[in-house]
């Protein structure tokens, strides 16, 4: 593995080559890190890249074409090492292709390029997928960026909030415990509202996972000082906010292309919720920006 730094007059950007993860967005005034060192006594990761599936299969598993694959949670390019196959002054671009490893797990033949783009105090992440076989190819992408709260040394998590960029009346999907998949149930969260004040008891269901929210536009933020993380996330269908437990000091804002399997046994990949299907030679692009201040 080995990291990659992007840099300006203010802010730098760290990507580790394994899983092609965003590491480091530290803003040089003040020597500020926002994103979460991945401390394995809460949690060991930053900001992974969550392909080709979006949270949990049931049994880790699913049909195609009447085989029988397994996949971990969120996949396996968080896992694999990616190529850095492009680096400019304010851009860097990694490249993970199909294997026949990968096609044990994943029958499709793909290109997964990551793009960071750093322009100012705001990195752009930009995912390109291309389907270079035949048929239908079927995937899921999302992220999960960690972010340090509280961001100073003095306050605590619960000083927090979450603003929406517009009033929101939401539920939250509920996740199984213990398997992480949808049961089916809701709970209201938001009525009306746009803000979200970070407590550690929603989160002791697992993430909070919300659907046909309106805001393209969230910022971590307190009234205790000028700090802030913002991101901006246009027409993705399904967003995750999540931290471990009572006590882990970060909280991830993940916004999918995808969604954590219902519970029951395995089905087909094509009737699972929120995949994504591409034709031959097809590609898809989206991109969230994050900026800090």
């Amino acid at each position: 593995m080995k990291t990659t730094y992007l840099e300006n007059e203010y802010v730098r950007v760290g990507v580790n080559s394994k899983g092609a993860e965003l590491c480091s967005l530290l803003k040089k005034d003040g020597n500020r890190e926002y994103i979460w060192q991945a401390d394995p006594e809460f949690w060991n990761r930053h900001a992974p890249v969550l392909f080709p599936t979006v949270g949990k299969l049931p049994k880790d598993q699913y049909l195609h074409q009447g085989q029988t694959y397994s996949l971990p949670q969120h996949g396996f390019a968080r896992d694999q090492e990616f190529e850095l196959v492009e680096e400019k002054e304010n851009q860097l671009v990694y490249e993970l292709k199909a294997t026949d490893e990968t096609r044990k797990n994943y029958p499709f033949d793909f290109f997964l390029r990551i793009i960071y783009t750093l322009q100012d105090q705001t990195v752009e992440v930009k995912w390109r997928v291309h389907h270079a076989g035949e048929g239908e190819m079927l995937f899921s992408i999302g992220a999960h960026p960690a972010f340090n709260v509280p961001m100073v040394p003095e306050g605590s998590f619960e000083d927090y909030y979450l603003e929406f960029s517009q009033p929101e009346t939401l539920s939250r999907y509920l996740l199984e415990a213990g398997t992480g998949l949808q049961n089916g149930q809701t709970e209201p969260v938001l009525d009306n509202m746009a803000v979200l004040p970070l407590r550690y008891e929603h989160y002791e269901k697992d993430a909070l996972v919300f659907k046909n929210f309106r805001s393209e536009r969230v910022t971590l933020k307190s009234d205790n000082h000028p700090h802030f993380v913002q991101m901006q996330f246009a027409n993705f269908p399904f967003l995750g906010i999540w931290t471990k437990r009572i006590g882990a000091p970060f909280l991830c804002i993940e916004p999918w292309y995808g969604i954590a399997g219902s519970a029951g046994e395995p089905i087909e990949l094509s009737e699972k919720e929120g995949m994504q299907s591409l034709g031959a030679n097809e590609t898809f692009e989206a991109a969230y920006t994050i900026t800090i201040g």
